[in-house]
């Protein structure tokens, strides 16, 4: 049944009217949770990507408002990322210098470009994407991301100044060159908001955790100002509301800019799409992939125009939201309206949370990312599945991020193109005829294996039995009437039996209805 023509062009009224009490609260504790990780987070991604630290407060707030309002997932929360910075860093900087205004202005055009990409995606019904990432992609993605994120956080955790890296073994091998500079106080202070966190997730897992957390270390490192006094803290600001921001769409500066909007916003895409899957396959939530990437062009559009730089789906604090049992996207509108009221009231109780607790919850976080049931039933159910969910989550290791979603999707495809190369044949002997039951369709990876064991066939009648042949191509159609000619001219035949009749038809049209020489049984 077709959806009313209102929820198809706001997908909220579906949900929104379904929330009770409970949930409203359980979503605004969420949110608010969700927006004290934002606010350090966002600010120090913008500085990656060279922008000023308030630009990253901008980017989680109205694009994450449009994506969670016309998105489908249940748990995606979407934002500035480290990913997305840094290909924006180096995709502008070459035409501006970083933090001046003609740079703020490329950053914030590409962004509206990329967003009217990704929503000309949607329209398109490209949401199909998607499906090209499976769910052994998806977890090897998931367990390399969140030891990704935890290697980021380590330094922090142990209050030592480490240069951001592109992949997790350059993380490793940095920090290992300074891990003898590490500081007791952050340490003892990260190890025990996380031993704090474990504890309450074990004993009171419907808790705030990130919130009670960061609250009592701000508390401890308020307190005892002689042990924790020069504890790392997170940056203070002067916030507001976003601005609005009005772009110069000259033709030349769009030219030369389309290439990367196309490049960053598929690679947005990709990251959404994966990270709403992952979460959908642990929620037993459908997603609709059509509505997400219209809904990620959508908030990308109009965040450019309130100074919001391109986001993508968040892998922390998606994680937060699904950790923390939000019950609807109003977890993730609730953040951006936390961040916002924080943005500017809330700048100086901000600035009291130590760095190292932030990390230590961080840390939390991914590891409720890694789903190892999951993991383990890959491996007794589909071992080349789970070879490709390890080669997802080593490439995750050794490369991008973004590149290992891209190597992952190449290994499913591969290993999926190997199996349907050989489909499977039944064979036997009734009489002078020799059957074989094709198990599968007869297109150009599968022909030639089709056509070695018709080769091999012995009886004066060859018939293949078709019922489950669902399709066929042109170079399946060239081999069975190469086949058929072959033995017609050694005196047999070959014929399809219980064909369907759009592959009757494929066969007839290459040298016409008259001159098939496959014959064809009912």
């Amino acid at each position: 049944m077709a959806r009313p023509k209102s929820q198809r062009w706001l997908p909220f009224l579906t949900w929104l009217p379904k929330q009770t009490r409970f949930s409203i609260s359980r979503d605004a504790l969420v949110g608010l949770s969700g927006a004290v990780l934002a606010l350090p987070q966002s600010i120090a991604y913008a500085l990656i990507a060279g922008l000023p630290p308030e630009y990253g407060l901008y980017a989680a707030i109205v694009p994450v408002i449009i994506a969670c309002l016309w998105g489908s997932s249940w748990h995606l929360i979407c934002g500035p990322t480290a990913a997305i910075s840094i290909v924006l860093y180096a995709s502008v900087s070459p035409l501006a210098v970083p933090g001046s205004q003609d740079y703020i202005g490329l950053i914030l055009l590409l962004t509206f470009l990329a967003g009217v990409f990704q929503w000309l995606l949607g329209m398109l019904k490209f949401g199909a994407l998607a499906n090209f990432v499976s769910h052994s992609v998806v977890l090897g993605f998931t367990l390399g991301a969140a030891v990704v994120i935890a290697l980021g956080q380590l330094p922090n955790v142990l209050g030592i100044n480490v240069p951001s890296q592109a992949t997790a073994l350059d993380s490793l091998l940095s920090l290992s060159a300074h891990v003898r500079e590490w500081d007791g106080a952050s340490l003892g202070l990260g190890l025990a908001t996380l031993l704090l966190g474990v504890a309450l997730k074990r004993w009171r897992p419907r808790w705030p955790t990130l919130l009670i957390t960061l609250v009592l270390a701000s508390l401890i490192v308020w307190l005892l100002p002689q042990v924790f006094g020069h504890v790392h803290r997170v940056q203070s600001f002067v916030g507001r509301l976003p601005p609005f921001s009005p772009l110069k769409l000259d033709v030349e500066t769009v030219l030369r800019l389309l290439p990367s909007a196309v490049a960053v916003g598929m690679l947005g895409l990709v990251t959404s799409l994966s990270i709403a899957r992952s979460l959908a396959a642990r929620s037993q939530q459908m997603l609709d992939a059509n509505q997400e990437v219209r809904a990620q062009g959508l908030s990308n559009v109009v965040g450019a125009l309130f100074s919001g730089y391109l986001s993508s789906g968040s892998f922390t604090r998606s994680g937060l939201s699904y950790e923390g049992g939000a019950r609807s996207p109003l977890a993730g509108v609730f953040s951006a309206l936390w961040v916002a009221l924080f943005a500017v009231t809330g700048a100086t109780l901000i600035a009291h949370i130590p760095i190292p607790a932030m990390a230590a919850s961080i840390l939390l976080i991914s590891w409720g990312l890694v789903d190892s049931r999951a993991i383990a039933g890959l491996w007794r159910v589909s071992r080349p599945e789970f070879v490709v969910m390890a080669l997802t989550c080593v490439a995750t290791l050794l490369l991008e991020l973004q590149t290992a979603i891209y190597a992952g999707v190449l290994a499913s495809l591969f290993f999926y193109l190997k199996r349907t190369s050989r489909p499977r044949i039944q064979q036997w002997h009734e009489g002078d005829e020799e059957i074989l039951r094709v198990g599968g369709s007869i297109f150009f990876g599968a022909s030639h294996y089709l056509q070695v064991r018709l080769q091999r066939s012995q009886g004066s009648l060859v018939v293949i039995d078709a019922q489950h042949i669902n399709f066929i191509d042109y170079s399946g159609v060239e081999m069975l009437h190469q086949e058929a000619r072959r033995l017609r001219g050694l005196g047999r035949s070959l014929t399809l039996r219980r064909a369907r009749p759009q592959v009757i038809e494929e066969l007839r049209k290459l040298e016409g209805p008259d001159k098939c020489p496959i014959q064809f049984e009912t």
